[in-house]
């Protein structure tokens, strides 16, 4: 038997959140998705708060993902210690709120999600998070495991791909918001895309207003991301998973607008 992981992009201010409120349902249906993780942590455009999250699980997320903006709002704090479908990256510091790992009951099994972010131009500070994959993969149980891998190079996304390989089902890159043209299943049976994309504005600069981002390289005095508005979009990838061995049978990108 077949089970579908829908992971969809890092969802960006209220367009991104408005069009998951109003449409994932009838993608989860139209690909016949059993399980849908979501990155949320721009769901504020910069961090999420824990109203936002809630959204996101009500409009049909099994598993909502956060990154390197965990610590933007500090509302969230508490909610992460209370919300066991919220997780943070896990390599973040052990006395930091909330978890980086959850198992979910399924008719195949258990579905254990795992979410870490990158040290390379990001956040040098985390553990390894190659060596957090590794302990905490000797707790997972056994069955169906999914990484998001929340970093900035695409070098370090592959290098975890790899590293990971054979060991879960699927790794994806979350993080700079631009679908990458590379969904497949590596040779040990592990899906793999480097990035997501991004859910929100469709005419963006990966979510923000195109003249501040362009203002911000001309050398604008800076300012907080102003999302821009208009028609959303939304982008993930679709894993198609072996219930029996946990292998990945088929990865394919999905973009909706």
């Amino acid at each position: 038997m077949a089970y579908r992981v829908l992971a969809v992009g890092d969802t960006v201010g209220s367009p991104g959140l408005e069009y998951v409120r109003r449409q994932l349902r009838a993608i989860r249906r139209e690909l016949n998705a059993d399980f849908v993780c979501v990155n949320g942590e721009n769901a504020n455009v910069v961090g999420v708060t824990p109203r936002q999250v809630d959204g996101l699980l009500s409009a049909g997320a099994d598993c909502v993902t956060l990154g390197n903006h965990t610590w933007t709002r500090w509302e969230l704090q508490p909610y992460l210690d209370e919300e066991p479908r919220v997780l943070r990256p896990a390599n973040f510091a052990p006395q930091c709120p909330g978890r980086g790992m959850a198992s979910f009951d399924s008719p195949a099994g258990p579905v254990t999600v795992i979410n870490l972010i990158g040290r390379f131009t990001l956040d040098p500070n985390t553990d390894n998070p190659f060596l957090t994959a590794d302990a905490l993969l000797e707790e997972a149980p056994r069955g169906i495991v999914l990484v998001d891998f929340h970093a900035e190079a695409t070098s370090e996304k592959a290098a975890m791909g790899y590293y990971l390989d054979g060991r879960v089902s699927a790794v994806w890159g979350t993080h700079t918001h631009v679908q990458t043209s590379d969904a497949r299943v590596l040779p040990e049976g592990t899906g793999f895309i480097t990035d997501l994309g991004m859910t929100g504005p469709a005419e963006s600069c990966i979510g923000i207003k195109p003249e501040q981002s362009i203002g911000k390289f001309l050398g604008d005095v800076p300012r907080r991301y102003e999302c821009a508005s208009g028609p959303a979009k939304l982008e993930g990838a679709l894993f198609t998973i072996d219930e029996a061995s946990g292998r990945c049978l088929e990865a394919r990108a999905v973009r909706y607008r």
